[in-house]
């Protein structure tokens, strides 16, 4: 059985009267790519600062490959780990080369492994024939995979990937997804925060949802799932809002459901399906003239997990803001 790289108990970390991490617990095993979703503000950055020593906890423990890191190892532990920051960290005006003999250095690999650490990097991002071109001129997708192996470069146990596919279009996040696979294959361990859904559910073995500096849930992406319901999501959009309210009415008497309505939507979820009566609903609004615009039917899905857990309304992103100068920060406290 896998054990625990990363064992956190009781964390919180409080600013002055703001508590951003409120005494959350979660482990993650050897292999696992964990994901970490939440609003805006929920406590994600400042859980990730913590982990990485960037910032130390008001108290409770984090223990990582069997170190305390809060009782004062964090530079020892900061060699088996490696940080992806949202924003795509590499120089411009060097080579893919230079940044990754550069990174290299700050790592503190040896001398003599670095030129073959550099190819293996290059090999691994396909940029091997683009070496000893400035990286300022590589497409968005391409410096993303850069910035992936610069985090790779010293060998961690534990790569920590902030929201790695974000400005990305659909083919190169695919093909970023099969890097961070390989990478596990390889035998790291990936705590993953992304705002895209889909891409926790494709990737992660377990996901963690905070909110409010509070772990509301943790299990598997089929496990959250079922927290919604094991039947189908029936969504409804109407003319304008007097029509929902009354399509709403409808819906919960065929059904036999609760049904809830924001402005001209109603959502319900149905444990046990029939298509048939949803033909009947529709005919029952047809015969009302409550006019319906659109109809989707489908699984739960881990969008509606997090609406249901957190919430729809705007988040201020303003106490969770990451900085490029992070990554810069994690690897100078290494020196």
């Amino acid at each position: 059985m896998a054990k625990n790289i990363l064992e956190i108990r009781g964390l919180v970390k409080r600013f002055g009267d703001f508590t951003a991490v409120n005494g959350i617990d979660f482990e993650i095993k050897e292999g696992e790519i964990f994901g970490i979703l939440g609003p805006n503000g929920a406590g994600k950055t400042t859980t990730i600062n913590m982990i990485l020593g960037l910032l130390k906890p008001t108290s409770g423990t984090i223990v990582v490959n069997d170190i305390d890191i809060t009782r004062g190892h964090g530079n020892e532990v900061k060699t088996m780990m490696g940080l992806m920051t949202q924003e795509t960290v590499v120089d411009g005006d060097l080579t893919a080369y230079d940044n990754l003999e550069i990174a290299a250095q700050l790592y503190h690999v040896p001398k003599d492994k670095i030129p073959q650490k550099i190819k293996e990097a290059l090999d691994e991002a396909e940029l091997t024939q683009f070496s000893n071109r400035a990286a300022g001129t590589f497409s968005g997708g391409m410096q993303r995979r850069l910035a992936l192996v610069k985090a790779m470069v010293q060998d961690p146990k534990l790569l920590i990937l902030d929201e790695p596919t974000t400005g990305l279009d659909i083919q190169n996040r695919v093909s970023m997804w099969g890097h961070i696979k390989d990478l596990v294959k390889g035998g790291v361990t990936i705590i993953l925060t992304t705002q895209y859904l889909e891409e926790a559910d494709v990737l992660c073995d377990r996901i963690a949802i905070i909110d409010h500096g509070k772990i509301k849930a943790i299990g598997t992406a089929s496990e959250l799932k079922r927290m919604v319901g094991t039947g189908r999501m029936l969504e409804m959009i109407f003319e304008d809002s007097s029509h929902a309210q009354h399509g709403a009415e409808v819906i919960r008497s065929h059904f036999k459901v609760s049904a809830t309505v924001k402005d001209d939507r109603v959502d319900a979820v149905i444990e046990k399906w029939d298509p048939r009566i949803l033909t009947e609903v529709l005919s029952a609004l047809d015969r009302k003239k409550i006019e319906v615009s659109s109809v989707n039917v489908h699984f739960p899905t881990l969008d509606d997990v997090f609406i249901k857990l957190t919430g729809s309304g705007m988040r201020d992103s303003a106490s969770e803001s990451y900085t490029s100068a992070r990554s810069d920060m994690f690897v100078r406290g290494r020196r």
